[in-house]
């Protein structure tokens, strides 16, 4: 696995990882690269510097009972201004909203109909349940990140 930073053509800088150099340059023949960030297909390798400090770390053991280091910054930590944002977003809509789960079209259209009382909630519909929703005039947006109970 290789990991470099890139830039699109609007100036936006993100990072990817590919499998090798030969992977992200078929990616990029092929015109399989976007911004991360505006989605443009303008993508190219910027200047990146290796890590050459030492990063704190955190000991573990392995099944062999060695003890490799491993970064002390857990995966689930916002790194990027991005990552931040939607962490936040994802945090606000668990807090002010109601989990339905697979009842998401039934209880919004209910609440759409006053059959139940209005309240906001979030959860799980199909596609043509959700463009149903939509073409009745009942307002439903698609959330950029996964239920945490579909998550592992």
């Amino acid at each position: 696995m290789i990991k470099y930073a890139l830039q699109c053509r609007e100036g936006h800088r993100f990072e990817s990882w590919f499998a090798d150099a030969d992977a992200y340059d078929a990616l990029a023949r092929a015109g399989h690269l976007s911004c991360a960030v505006c989605g443009g297909a303008e993508v190219e390798k910027s200047v990146m510097a290796p890590r050459l400090g030492k990063a704190a770390t955190v000991p573990t053991k392995s099944a062999a009972g060695s003890t490799p280091s491993v970064p002390a910054r857990p995966l689930s930590t916002a790194s990027t201004p991005q990552e931040k944002a939607l962490a936040d977003l994802r945090a606000k809509v668990e807090r002010e909203s109601e989990y339905v789960g697979g009842e998401f079209a039934r209880v919004a259209r209910a609440i759409h109909d006053g059959d139940e009382p209005h309240r906001s909630v979030h959860g799980e519909a199909r596609l043509k349940d959700a463009k149903a929703l939509l073409e009745d005039g009942i307002p439903v947006m698609p959330l950029p990140f996964a239920s945490p109970r579909k998550t592992n």
